[in-house]
């Protein structure tokens, strides 16, 4: 996914809140550098060009530059330990820059990005990258299938069915899942239930929480107030106020 913003010069820059997401990612800030902000932490860090995002369980606060031009790679469960060969409870809330393990690769694709004015090209030039990582993956197990299945349905899967799926046991399941993903099953599927809950409210403010948790499978609205404030750090009406505050909003330019 290809996200452009531009920051008009009289505007302040804002600080943007992002909630945790089930997904592994490669981000490219191919402009101006990001800083982040994690939960505990005292200050903002400035993040590397190329950066890989394991599993996370809290929200971040990130501020942009004003030239913002980002693509993001989105792993498939369990596609982020295949392409890296570690198990991914190493990454637990944790961001490396991916130059300090691909090398040299990644810092060229980095400068051709820059020099690029062609949006398609560059993601033709991500996607070459990518392809010719991908000859080195592990192979893919019945338990990548079976998480993939989990994201299809929204998160609303039993650990039980799941790990039928994966053809293992439940013990098998779990310890997979922890190496895989790095995450256990249950709060996996909680953190795909509850990114579905906040993209949907996210693109459609007018729909009401109570109908929102319906359609995500919650059992309750306070079972969805609850995931609000363990996983984006405060309650629903509080995230609404700080999306109306946000001076812009980021636009997809390209999806692929």
């Amino acid at each position: 996914m290809l996200v452009e913003a531009e920051l008009p010069k009289e505007a302040s820059i804002p600080i943007c809140p992002f909630p945790p997401i089930p997904n592994n990612c490669l981000y490219f800030y191919i402009n101006d550098p990001v800083h982040i902000k994690k939960e505990g932490s005292n200050g903002f860090e400035k993040k590397a060009a190329a950066l890989l995002v394991g599993p996370q369980t809290s929200r971040v606060n990130i501020e942009m530059g004003r030239q913002h031009l980002m693509v993001c790679v989105v792993f498939h469960p369990g596609g982020m330990h295949r392409l890296l060969h570690f198990p991914m409870h190493q990454m637990l809330d944790v961001d490396l820059n991916a130059a300090d393990l691909f090398g040299s690769d990644i810092i060229l694709l980095n400068e051709q990005l820059k020099n690029e004015t062609s949006r398609m090209a560059i993601i033709g030039y991500i996607e070459s990258f990518l392809i010719k990582k991908a000859a080195k993956l592990k192979e893919s197990l019945p338990v990548d299938n079976a998480l993939k299945e989990l994201v299809k349905m929204d998160g609303n899967m039993t650990v039980e069915e799941m790990a039928l799926l994966s053809c293992l046991s439940l013990r098998q399941f779990e310890r997979q899942c922890k190496e895989r993903i790095g995450l256990s099953p249950k709060f996996y599927s909680r953190l795909v239930r509850f990114s579905k809950a906040y993209r949907l409210k996210e693109k459609n403010i007018g729909i009401s929480w109570g109908r929102i948790a319906a359609s995500c499978g919650y059992f309750d609205q306070m079972h969805l107030i609850r995931d609000f404030k363990e996983f984006a750090g405060v309650n629903p009406t509080q995230i609404e106020e700080q999306w109306v505050q946000t001076p812009y909003r980021l636009q997809a330019g390209i999806k692929v």
